[in-house]
């Protein structure tokens, strides 16, 4: 039963510095810095491990032992339930425990916390894996396939997305209406790799969905995402 930090295996390769502190194992990717972000939008102490791809870090023992599915970020937080360590992977699950965690970021009405559990929810099963799918055909190894077909049926459904998004958004200055929430820091990382890293903004006809355009513009000058982008360094 593991009972301190230095009972989980990954601790082995990744070392704790700072073992009272929460332990973050990740890459600044879309799905990594959702919870760098939360992070210094909490002002939580936290130290950030560098999961390397291109050494196959994330497919070591070490790494495995805290998340089977071999998929970063990850976490441990020496201070979990009942003051004894938990670990976490999932993006979506480690925001909503850190939300709950620290009473932030997440609207304390319970219809409310269920509003922003389902746009959680909506980009974990849809803007994620359809933007990324869309990058992969995009960007990657999928540009040089003569048949065009897989990519334009990323491209449509991220179009179809992108206007969900942005009927959304009319009105309202964040995902959940006045307040800003982990709905927002699930979705806009997101939003930002499809038209900045991946390139796809023209693809997808960007400039259409002004009221995202709007409301990435003000998710990106938020000092705590600059800083959270940047995690790892």
């Amino acid at each position: 039963m593991t009972t301190t930090l230095a009972d989980f295996p990954i601790t082995a390769k990744w070392p704790a510095r700072h073992p009272e502190r929460l332990q973050l194992y990740s890459l600044p990717t879309p799905n990594g810095v959702k919870v760098s972000i939360l992070l210094e939008e909490l002002g939580l102490p936290y130290e950030a491990h560098k999961v390397s791809f291109e050494t196959n870090d994330q497919l070591s023992a070490e790494f495995v032992s805290l998340n089977p599915n071999n998929k970063i970020p990850a976490i441990i937080d020496p201070d979990g339930p009942g003051g004894k360590p938990l670990a976490l992977f999932e993006s979506g699950a480690i925001l909503w425990y850190l939300a709950e965690k620290t009473g932030r970021f997440l609207p304390t009405d319970p219809a409310a916390r269920y509003h922003a559990l389902q746009w959680v929810m909506f980009q974990m099963g849809g803007v994620g894996p359809m933007f990324g799918q869309l990058g992969f055909f995009h960007k990657f190894a999928g540009k040089d396939y003569e048949d065009k077909r897989p990519r334009d049926r990323y491209v449509a459904e991220s179009r179809r997305l992108l206007g969900v998004l942005n009927k959304h958004l009319a009105g309202q200055p964040w995902m959940l209406g006045d307040d800003y929430s982990i709905a927002d820091i699930a979705v806009f990382p997101w939003v930002r790799n499809l038209i900045g890293f991946y390139g796809a903004g023209e693809l997808v006809g960007f400039d259409e969905f002004a009221q995202v355009q709007r409301v990435l513009d003000a998710f990106v000058q938020r000092p705590a995402v600059q800083r959270g982008l940047q995690v790892p360094g």
